[in-house]
């Protein structure tokens, strides 16, 4: 129950769903945790549990489109602990249309916080990972970043995206000898608040069933399921795995 002891992780979007159960794995497993998100009160009833159930966890406000901002948490991370150990780049948005219909306006919505966002994050990481001796960065993308979907054009792109930027910034840490390792999580259909809007229609109970049968596995993800996939990557068990995308699908993508 120690994987993460004497470490220092800050999750972006951890105020619900799969950021939220990332934040709780990380701390039950002895990270001390930075939860951030723009919805600070929700980040701070995070923070709140962690510390009631014995861990340690702060709250910050972040809108993760703006470069100063991410400076600032950072920097606020390591006034407040010494370093940066493990960074989630979580926060996303599910938006955007097909490559006919999705106006300008969302696509840059969808790119700003599910691709520049992880860009930001990722740069001012390293900078402040490589000062203290390495670290893990992890970006969760999605088996939309790995296959298509004919409605969701802007958000195949985004999180293709994330999956090559992660790449290339893997060798990039590698090849400069930082020790900072940077991988990608493709989670399948998890129940999260994002996946549970599409069951709020008429049709709900036949939606539900039709993303189920997608899954081999026979259900939807839970977001426990993805937070220990990052649990594993932010451990040192997973000091030779750099670059790497780990599907968390049900089999979805195996079909």
């Amino acid at each position: 129950m120690a994987r993460l002891e004497n470490k220092v992780a800050l999750v972006s979007g951890g105020a619900s769903g799969l950021g939220q159960a990332q934040c709780l794995v990380m701390a039950r497993e002895g990270a001390s945790v930075v939860v951030t998100d723009i919805n600070l009160e929700g980040a701070q009833a995070v923070a709140d549990e962690i510390k009631a159930s014995g861990g340690n966890a702060i709250a910050l406000h972040q809108d993760v489109t703006q470069e100063e901002r991410w400076q600032e948490v950072i920097a606020s991370v390591i006034e407040q602990y010494g370093k940066l150990d493990i960074l989630v780049n979580n926060a996303g948005i599910g938006a955007g249309g097909n490559a006919e219909d999705c106006t300008l306006e969302d696509w840059r919505l969808v790119m700003s916080v599910n691709l520049d966002a992880v860009f930001l994050g990722t740069k001012h990481a390293i900078r402040a990972m490589k000062q203290t001796g390495g670290g893990s960065i992890i970006n969760i993308s999605s088996i939309m970043g790995l296959i298509g979907a004919a409605g969701s054009g802007a958000y195949n792109a985004s999180k293709g995206g994330v999956k090559l930027l992660t790449k290339s910034s893997a060798l990039y840490c590698a090849n400069a000898g930082y020790g900072i390792r940077v991988n990608s999580v493709h989670p399948g259909y998890v129940y999260t608040p994002l996946v549970q809007r599409f069951f709020d229609g008429p049709d709900g109970e036949a939606a539900h069933q039709n993303l189920i049968d997608l899954h081999p596995i026979g259900r939807l993800g839970q977001p426990e399921d993805i937070a220990n996939g990052v649990l594993y990557l932010a451990s040192d068990e997973s000091s030779f795995v750099t670059g790497s995308e780990l599907v968390i699908d049900g089999g979805y993508t195996a079909q």
